[in-house]
Protein backbone atom coordinates (compact mmCIF):
# COMPACT_ATOMS: atom_id res chain seq x y z
CA UNK A 1 0.00 0.00 0.00
CA UNK A 2 1.51 3.29 -1.16
CA UNK A 3 1.28 5.84 1.60
CA UNK A 4 3.45 8.65 0.27
CA UNK A 5 3.11 9.71 -3.37
CA UNK A 6 5.49 12.23 -4.91
CA UNK A 7 4.73 14.29 -8.01
CA UNK A 8 6.00 17.34 -9.83
CA UNK A 9 9.28 16.04 -11.17
CA UNK A 10 10.38 16.67 -14.72
CA UNK A 11 13.04 18.12 -16.94
CA UNK A 12 14.17 21.72 -16.66
CA UNK A 13 17.07 23.83 -17.79
CA UNK A 14 19.66 25.12 -15.35
CA UNK A 15 18.36 28.18 -13.54
CA UNK A 16 14.79 26.97 -13.73
CA UNK A 17 12.34 26.02 -11.00
CA UNK A 18 10.17 23.09 -10.01
CA UNK A 19 7.84 22.40 -7.13
CA UNK A 20 7.53 18.85 -5.87
CA UNK A 21 4.55 17.56 -3.93
CA UNK A 22 4.18 14.58 -1.64
CA UNK A 23 0.65 13.47 -0.82
CA UNK A 24 0.42 11.42 2.36
CA UNK A 25 -2.25 9.01 3.43
CA UNK A 26 -3.92 9.35 6.80
CA UNK A 27 -2.10 6.21 7.92
CA UNK A 28 1.27 7.95 7.96
CA UNK A 29 0.39 11.64 8.22
CA UNK A 30 0.18 13.70 11.35
CA UNK A 31 0.72 17.42 11.67
CA UNK A 32 3.15 16.55 14.46
CA UNK A 33 5.40 14.24 12.48
CA UNK A 34 8.74 15.09 10.98
CA UNK A 35 8.72 15.09 7.17
CA UNK A 36 11.64 15.35 4.80
CA UNK A 37 12.86 15.30 1.24
CA UNK A 38 15.77 13.18 0.10
CA UNK A 39 17.37 12.64 -3.28
CA UNK A 40 19.47 10.01 -4.93
CA UNK A 41 21.51 10.48 -8.07
CA UNK A 42 22.60 7.48 -10.15
CA UNK A 43 25.52 5.73 -8.52
CA UNK A 44 25.34 7.84 -5.39
CA UNK A 45 23.96 7.38 -1.92
CA UNK A 46 20.65 8.84 -0.88
CA UNK A 47 21.13 12.23 0.73
CA UNK A 48 18.96 14.49 2.79
CA UNK A 49 17.74 17.69 1.17
CA UNK A 50 15.37 19.32 3.66
CA UNK A 51 13.37 18.44 6.73
CA UNK A 52 10.52 20.18 8.54
CA UNK A 53 8.82 19.69 11.87
CA UNK A 54 5.25 20.35 12.94
CA UNK A 55 5.82 24.07 12.89
CA UNK A 56 7.90 26.02 10.48
CA UNK A 57 11.29 24.88 11.68
CA UNK A 58 13.29 23.49 8.79
CA UNK A 59 16.82 22.38 8.07
CA UNK A 60 18.42 22.29 4.64
CA UNK A 61 21.44 20.60 3.19
CA UNK A 62 24.19 23.12 2.50
CA UNK A 63 24.01 22.30 -1.20
CA UNK A 64 20.41 23.55 -1.49
CA UNK A 65 20.28 26.27 1.15
CA UNK A 66 18.82 29.53 -0.15
CA UNK A 67 17.58 27.77 -3.31
CA UNK A 68 15.06 25.24 -1.98
CA UNK A 69 12.13 25.73 0.36
CA UNK A 70 10.17 23.06 2.24
CA UNK A 71 6.69 23.46 3.67
CA UNK A 72 3.59 21.40 4.32
CA UNK A 73 -0.14 21.89 4.24
CA UNK A 74 -1.81 19.94 7.01
CA UNK A 75 -5.25 20.55 5.55
CA UNK A 76 -4.42 18.45 2.51
CA UNK A 77 -1.76 16.26 4.12
CA UNK A 78 0.84 17.28 1.57
CA UNK A 79 4.53 18.12 1.78
CA UNK A 80 6.13 20.44 -0.78
CA UNK A 81 9.58 21.31 -2.00
CA UNK A 82 10.06 24.41 -4.08
CA UNK A 83 13.31 24.27 -6.00
CA UNK A 84 14.76 27.37 -7.62
CA UNK A 85 17.99 28.20 -9.42
CA UNK A 86 18.32 24.55 -10.30
CA UNK A 87 21.72 23.19 -11.24
CA UNK A 88 22.67 20.07 -13.21
CA UNK A 89 23.98 18.58 -9.96
CA UNK A 90 20.43 18.68 -8.59
CA UNK A 91 19.54 15.93 -11.05
CA UNK A 92 18.27 12.96 -9.03
CA UNK A 93 15.24 11.02 -7.98
CA UNK A 94 13.58 12.88 -5.13
CA UNK A 95 11.86 11.03 -2.31
CA UNK A 96 9.71 12.21 0.52
CA UNK A 97 9.80 10.49 3.87
CA UNK A 98 8.23 10.73 7.28
CA UNK A 99 8.70 9.31 10.71
CA UNK A 100 6.27 9.14 13.65
CA UNK A 101 8.18 11.53 15.88
CA UNK A 102 7.88 15.19 16.70
CA UNK A 103 11.50 16.12 17.19
CA UNK A 104 14.79 15.67 15.44
CA UNK A 105 15.36 17.66 12.27
CA UNK A 106 17.50 14.88 10.95
CA UNK A 107 18.70 14.42 7.37
CA UNK A 108 19.84 10.86 7.84
CA UNK A 109 17.78 8.39 5.78
CA UNK A 110 18.01 5.76 8.52
CA UNK A 111 15.84 7.90 10.77
CA UNK A 112 12.76 7.62 8.57
CA UNK A 113 10.22 4.82 8.53
CA UNK A 114 8.01 5.65 5.56
CA UNK A 115 9.07 6.48 2.04
CA UNK A 116 7.52 7.39 -1.25
CA UNK A 117 8.51 5.87 -4.56
CA UNK A 118 10.22 8.98 -5.85
CA UNK A 119 9.89 11.49 -8.65
CA UNK A 120 12.62 12.15 -11.17
CA UNK A 121 14.18 15.59 -11.64
CA UNK A 122 16.54 16.24 -14.53
CA UNK A 123 18.36 19.55 -14.88
CA UNK A 124 20.12 20.18 -18.17
CA UNK A 125 23.02 22.64 -18.57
Amino acid sequence: QVQLVESGGGSVQAGGSLTLSCAASAVVYSPHYIMAWFRQAPGKEREGVAVIDRGTHAVYADSVKDRFSIWKDDAVQTLYLQMSSLKPEDTATYFCATDPREYGLDLSPSRYSYWGQGTRVTVSP
